[in-house]
């Protein structure tokens, strides 16, 4: 009898602690593509992964398979960076917030990665006025999804529920 107690209290206890955690996936607005933009799993943090986030073009005159559509690898790493900001603020987090980062950076014979570049982008939202700094990898890849991409970064961030 004693025994039958105990693994009732361990079944509630882990269904009590799975009722309290939530996962929340928030869809890409007006789009039907398979990802989401980003996931929610709260607990004692709430912990949101944003996916991989490609630069705006800048340049609506360009080829939109060319990197002159989108700019060099710093003004990629700042449109990326942006667009993860405002999404990590629909969220109610901040860059603060962020503590992994994984970045992939073109790096092939027609456009070879520019690393300095991408740092000069970097800095502008971590260090400085911002200290918060995330373990991050960089990781060069022979293409993206489109051939004008030269940067895709994709976050993590948590904000702790105290």
């Amino acid at each position: 009898m004693r025994l039958a107690t105990v693994v009732l209290g361990v079944a509630f206890s882990a269904v009590a602690t799975a009722a309290c955690a939530d996962v929340i996936r928030h869809p890409i607005p007006n789009s039907t593509f398979p990802i989401a933009q980003a996931v929610t799993v709260t607990g004692n943090a709430t912990t949101v992964y944003v996916s991989g986030q490609v630069p705006p073009a800048i340049n609506k005159d360009a080829d939109p398979a060319s990197p002159q559509a989108y700019g060099d690898t710093r003004a990629q790493t700042v449109g990326v960076l942006n667009r993860i900001k405002g999404i990590l603020e629909g969220q109610g987090l901040g860059m603060g917030d962020v503590v992994k980062m994984q970045v992939f950076l073109v790096h092939n014979a027609a456009a070879p990665m520019d690393f300095k570049a991408f740092m000069e982008g970097y800095t502008q939202f971590f260090g400085g006025g911002q200290p918060n700094l995330p373990a991050r990898s960089v990781v060069g890849v022979a293409a993206l999804a489109n051939p004008g991409f030269l940067v895709e970064i994709e976050v993590v961030a948590v904000k702790d529920a105290k």
